[in-house]
C-alpha cells in the first residue's frame, strides 16, 4: 500500500499550533488533498487544545490558489459539489475553532489562497504578498464565504472592483483596504507572527473564544440579535475562574 505524501504540515510549541501548506514545487496550490489535511489539521489544533494558531506557506508563496493543472477532475456534479462543499468547510473550521488563527502570508495568496488568509482571524503579511482574486477572469467563481466577508470588510462597490477586476493588489493597498492587519519585512514574517500568536495565547481563552465568536456571529445577525447574544457571553465569563483571578488583579493594582 502506498502512503501518500503528506501536503500540509501541523505542528504545536508552546501551546501554538503551526500550520503550514506544503507544496512547495507547486506554490502550495490547492487539491482535495491539500484541503482535506488542512481541515484535519486545524481539527487536531482543537482536540489538543492550543492557545492559538499560524496559517503559513513553505516555500515562496503562502498560496497560489486552485492547482489548475491537477488531473484529478470529478466525476459528475454530486462529486463537484462535494470538493466545494470541503473548501467551505475550511472558513468554517477557522470560524469556529475557539482559538485565534493567524494566516502569516508571503508570495501569492491568490484565488483560494486568498480565501485561506481572509478566512483566519488575523492577517500579518510580507512585503512581497501578493493578494487577488482571479476566479471571474478565468471562468470561476469565489469560494470560502468571500462573498459574504468581503462586503463586510471593504464595502460593496470596493469588493466587486477586486472580484470584477480580478487584478493583484499586493501587501500596503490590503493594509490601505483594511485587509490585513500589518506588514512587516518577509525575515521578520515567521517571528511577528509567533509574537502575536504568543500575546492572544496569554489572554483569558473563554473571553477570548466568545469575542471571537461574537464578532463572527455580529457580522452575519441584527442587532437585537447581537444584544443576546452578548449577554449569553456577559453570563458565561463572568463566573470563569480566568474572569475572577483578572478581577482580583485589579483590586490588588488599585488603579485602573
Amino acid at each position: 500500500m502506498t502512503t501518500r505524501k503528506a501536503v500540509v504540515e501541523c505542528e504545536i510549541h508552546q501551546e501554538i499550533g503551526w500550520i503550514h501548506l506544503n507544496r512547495p514545487e507547486r506554490l502550495n496550490a490547492v487539491v482535495p488533498q491539500l484541503v482535506e489535511e488542512l481541515y484535519g489539521s486545524l481539527d487536531k489544533l482543537e482536540r489538543e487544545g492550543v492557545r492559538a494558531a499560524i496559517l503559513a506557506g513553505r516555500g515562496n508563496a503562502f498560496c497560489a490558489g486552485h492547482d489548475l493543472r491537477h488531473e484529478e477532475k470529478p466525476a459528475n456534479e454530486a462529486e463537484l459539489r462535494f470538493n466545494l462543499q470541503k473548501i467551505q468547510d475550511i472558513t468554517r473550521k477557522i470560524q469556529r475553532v475557539p482559538f485565534p488563527v493567524i494566516a502569516a502570508v508571503h508570495g501569492y495568496a491568490l484565488g483560494a489562497g486568498c480565501e485561506f488568509a481572509l478566512g483566519c482571524d488575523l492577517i500579518i503579511a510580507a512585503q512581497d504578498a501578493e493578494f487577488g482574486f482571479p476566479e471571474v477572469s478565468v471562468g470561476l467563481s469565489v469560494t470560502g464565504g468571500i462573498s459574504h466577508m468581503l462586503p463586510i470588510a471593504i464595502g460593496l462597490v470596493r469588493a466587486k472592483e477586486l472580484l470584477f477586476s480580478g487584478e493583484r493588489f499586493g501587501a500596503s493597498q490590503a493594509l490601505q483596504l483594511g485587509l490585513i492587519n500589518k506588514v512587516v519585512d518577509h525575515k521578520v514574517l515567521a517571528e511577528e507572527a509567533d509574537k502575536w500568536a504568543k500575546r492572544l495565547a496569554e489572554l483569558p481563552q473563554v473571553a477570548l473564544a466568545k469575542a471571537k465568536f461574537a464578532l463572527n456571529r455580529g457580522a452575519q445577525c441584527d442587532l437585537e440579535a447581537a444584544f443576546e447574544l452578548e449577554i449569553e457571553h456577559a453570563l458565561a465569563t463572568v463566573q470563569t475562574i480566568e474572569s475572577k483571578q483578572a478581577a482580583e488583579w485589579f483590586r490588588k493594582k488599585g488603579s485602573v
